[in-house]
């Protein structure tokens, strides 16, 4: 699959997201390396610290379905500019999917590919816990 496609995906699960308190959307699309997609649109409550991002939803969807190799996640907000995902997103990404792609979309439908080391230098993983 194209990272354009992917992205036009996480674009598409903007519209399942629920930000009743910020009103900002973000949509997020995880590539498997087996070409499956899950959409994942974040989920707030109104005590912010139980609130889900879009990327924690779609990982956690994948993961419960029994995936576990994953080639890319894309990323859609409702910034005019590129979004990366938070820290917490950024570890669980890590724990759980690896050093992927991370496509990030804009207002232009511009893309901006990095690996997820890039934007987690220097991480805490399993072999910290050795």
């Amino acid at each position: 699959m194209e990272y354009k496609e992917l992205a036009d995906k996480a674009i598409k699960a903007k519209s399942v997201s629920h930000p009743p308190y910020s009103n900002f959307h973000v949509g997020a699309a995880l590539l498997t390396e087996e070409g499956k997609v899950y959409l994942g649109g974040n989920i707030e409550t109104s005590s912010y610290s139980l609130t889900i991002c879009a990327e924690r939803t779609a990982v956690f969807k994948a993961y419960s379905e029994g995936e576990r190799k994953f080639k890319a996640i894309a990323i859609a907000s409702d910034a005019p500019e590129f979004c990366p995902p938070c820290g917490s997103c950024r570890q669980v990404m890590l724990d759980l999917c690896g050093d992927i792609d991370v496509v990030m979309v804009n207002h232009k439908m511009e893309l901006k590919t990095m690996k997820l080391s890039q934007l987690l230098p220097y991480p805490f993983g399993d072999k910290e816990l050795k």
